[in-house]
């Protein structure tokens, strides 16, 4: 299944393609929102139509882009911006059901600690609001054609791009066999228990298990402990013929990647926060210019680049802050720039460096 084909790919009209060189975007935005609020000349945005509990700290929005929205696959993310408290956010987050019939689609967000837009998006009176809505980015994503067996391993808020995928799978009678293990420390952090619950009666080919860290198990599809080999084994008996999606923060898909690359067929994952960064020896500070604007810095070498230049008062654009969506990419034409994640480092020139997950090594030229 893939998403709905967005109204954007259509042609242009002939009027707007005659109109085009004569039209100020802005302008044009400025005037049209004054009778639509996501009325626009080439800007998608979307509109929060509905705002609904989905478990403690966490709300499941229904959004509604506009025609220039070019669309999702089901275990994407989207980026989203808002303006919050005059400042410019961009955070990314998943879809959690496939692209509505209608064009709607549906994020489930839950409260970080100290999170701007987290806060601002689980607050009731955001319903109404326009925000700015990114197309669809990531790997988490089922083939055309479902084949083998599947296993789906969610921690926390991974679960909403593996939702997707369930449901996806549910709207078409769920053709391959497919478990799902979830894990969260309450019963009350879990989102779609009851939904997966019939999804589970319904499907004799969908498994659900609840992996609870924080409390003991009481329902038959429930289970305690931390993830680990005996635990997988115990849930999953024919664990190597298993195609695997895994999601969740950071230490918990490194626990997925150690235990099960290589053992199974397939292994595909996606961490909403950063992984445990390896020990390096970078210490004091570099000289980075920024060619567009001429600046000069002194930054310090260990820490993200993102990071170092916001604390400058710097405002780079943003949205994922773990390396994945490339909002923060820009040029490096010189210097040595390392990769928090590995440890691995470049000095070869560099047309996407992704500021949230690099730092100097050296003095840098980025094209900023």
């Amino acid at each position: 299944m893939s998403a709905v084909p967005p109204l954007s790919s259509r042609p242009r009209s002939r009027l707007r393609r005659l109109a085009a060189p004569f039209v100020s975007p802005p302008v044009f935005d400025f005037w049209a929102r004054r009778l639509h609020p996501t009325w626009t000349w080439e800007r998608p945005l979307a509109r929060v139509i509905g705002h609904a509990p989905a478990a403690a700290d966490a709300v499941t929005l229904t959004l509604r882009p506009n025609r220039h929205w070019t669309g999702a696959l089901p275990g994407q993310h989207v980026n989203l911006g808002a303006e919050i408290d005059g400042v410019r956010t961009n955070r990314s987050y998943s879809l959690d059901a496939p692209v509505g019939a209608d064009g709607r689609i549906t994020v489930t967000v839950k409260r970080v600690a100290g999170g701007r837009m987290s806060a601002h998006l689980l607050d009731p009176a955001r319903l109404g609001d326009v925000l700015d809505i990114g197309p669809g980015f990531g790997d988490l994503v089922l083939p055309a054609r479902a084949e083998g067996a599947w296993l789906f391993l969610a921690a926390g808020s991974g679960i909403t791009p593996l939702m997707a995928l369930v449901r996806q799978l549910a709207a078409q009678d769920m053709p391959v066999p497919a478990t799902l293990l979830y894990w969260a420390r309450t019963r009350a952090e879990l989102c779609f228990a009851r939904e997966l619950r019939a999804l589970a009666a319904r499907h004799a080919g969908f498994d659900v298990r609840f992996v609870l860290t924080g409390e003991t198990p009481e329902a038959a599809d429930e289970a305690t402990g931390r993830i680990d080999a005996s635990l997988l084994e115990a849930l999953v008996p024919d664990l190597a013929r298993r195609q695997v999606h895994a999601c969740g923060p950071g230490g918990f898909v490194a626990a997925a990647q150690a235990l099960l690359d290589g053992r199974v067929p397939l292994l595909r994952s996606e961490a909403f926060t950063p992984p445990p960064r390896p020990p390096v020896d970078d210490t004091g500070t570099v000289a980075v210019r920024l060619a567009r604007s001429g600046r000069e810095l002194r930054l310090p070498r260990g820490v993200a680049l993102l990071d170092a230049l916001e604390a400058e008062g710097l405002k780079p654009r943003s949205a994922c802050r773990m390396g994945i969506c490339n909002t923060c990419a820009c040029g490096k034409s010189s210097g040595t720039a390392r990769d928090l994640r590995t440890g691995a480092a470049s000095g070869e020139p560099a047309t996407a460096l992704k500021l949230c997950v690099s730092s100097a090594a050296t003095d840098l030229v980025l094209d900023l």
